[in-house]
């Protein structure tokens, strides 16, 4: 792990060369088994039956009419949502179909006017993500605006409540997450109306108008003022924390990676990420996002192939010595509020690898 620690360009030589040839014979193991085939079974299905669960609960909004028991309908259109959002994310990542536009339009059409996130926004920063994870500099996820991930951010002066607030971040984090939502909606209405460079603008500024826009109002329709904000304070803030809480696993409280560091793409990729040990049920309620290596490892690959590559990956990690972490979802979140709690400290150094510290969590399969 002293890699991740060197304050100097780290040059690619035989090391890269090496870690290069790897990632292939790993590749061609996986492409031999067949797990980065197309699941258009799997896709479609969920494509069908993901707009309808989301026509049926608009319907029974309406239907069920102006009253406090709609704030369950909010919590259940919240759990929708994610989960269209969760799609969504398979569709950028080029993994239901072959065609890119069709990729690209299943996208606009589940992020921008189902769930009104901006897809041109999330592909920009998304794939910045995936190509530098928590690398400073390149990866956006790193740059939190309130939490604190890094020394550096940490040690900015600031007053004495705000001190404080650094010094108990962790225990912050998941109730920020509330706000979540909102920020998603507001990052993605930032960038279609500014003057950067968007394909489709005019696609999603339409299709986000007709969500944002035509839900606010079917619900203030449907529901007293009084009810209609909290039902949307409701909806918004637990799909914001149920994005969050989904998210926040897979890399928050893993190495921080200098700017001057070069690492090649199978170590990049692996020792950034972490996996969630659990049931199929929750690789659904987590939209597959639990086999975060895999996931970063092959983009494309289907999600209901990420389960039946995880032991491939982990045993041809454990051979060439690469790190692999795996933990159970609870203690994620325990290893996440540390962290960032150490951090707001200032008692850690984020570029020690909580590889290191963790062994208990690091598979042995």
């Amino acid at each position: 792990m002293s890699d991740i620690r060197t304050t100097h360009p780290s040059p690619l030589g035989a090391k890269g060369s090496r870690g290069a040839s790897e990632y292939t014979e790993l590749a061609k193991t996986i492409r031999a088994t067949g797990l980065l085939r197309r699941r258009y079974g799997y896709y479609w299905s969920k494509l069908i039956a993901l707009p309808l669960t989301l026509g049926i609960g608009i319907t029974a909004f309406v239907w069920i009419g102006d009253t406090w028991w709609q704030l369950f309908t909010a919590a259940v259109l919240a759990i929708v949502f994610t989960q269209i959002a969760f799609l969504g994310h398979d569709a950028a990542h080029r993994q239901i179909f072959v065609s890119g536009r069709w990729n690209d339009w299943i996208s606009l059409i589940l992020g921008d006017l189902l769930v009104g996130m901006s897809y041109g926004w999330w592909q920009h920063k998304h794939t910045s993500h995936h190509a530098n994870p928590n690398k400073l500099g390149s990866d956006p996820d790193v740059e939190l605006p309130v939490i604190a991930l890094t020394a550096d951010k940490a040690a900015v002066p600031h007053g004495a409540l705000f001190t404080w607030f650094r010094a108990h971040q962790g225990i912050f984090f998941f109730p920020l997450l509330l706000l979540e939502g909102l920020s998603l909606h507001a990052s993605g209405v930032r960038r279609v109306t500014s003057g950067r460079h968007l394909d489709r603008r005019w696609v999603e500024i339409g299709f986000m108008s007709v969500r944002l826009i035509g839900f606010t109002a079917l619900v203030f329709l449907v529901l007293s003022p009084g009810i209609a904000f909290v039902f949307l304070a409701v909806q918004l803030g637990l799909f914001g924390f149920y994005m969050g809480v989904s998210f926040a696993p897979n890399h928050k409280g893993m190495p921080i990676v200098p700017a001057d560091v070069t690492l090649d793409f199978l170590r990049r990729q692996v020792m950034m990420s972490r996996n969630i040990r659990g049931t199929r049920l929750l690789d659904v309620a987590m939209g597959g996002l639990n086999y975060q290596i895999e996931h970063h490892l092959f983009p494309s690959m289907p999600r209901p192939h990420l389960r039946r590559a995880a032991p491939i990956i982990s045993t041809y990690c454990r051979e060439h010595e690469v790190p692999y972490m795996q933990t159970g979802l609870l203690t994620s979140y325990v290893i996440v509020i540390r962290y960032i709690n150490r951090v707001g400290l200032g008692e850690r150094d984020v570029f020690s690898c909580p590889l290191v510290e963790q062994r208990a969590c690091l598979t042995t399969e």
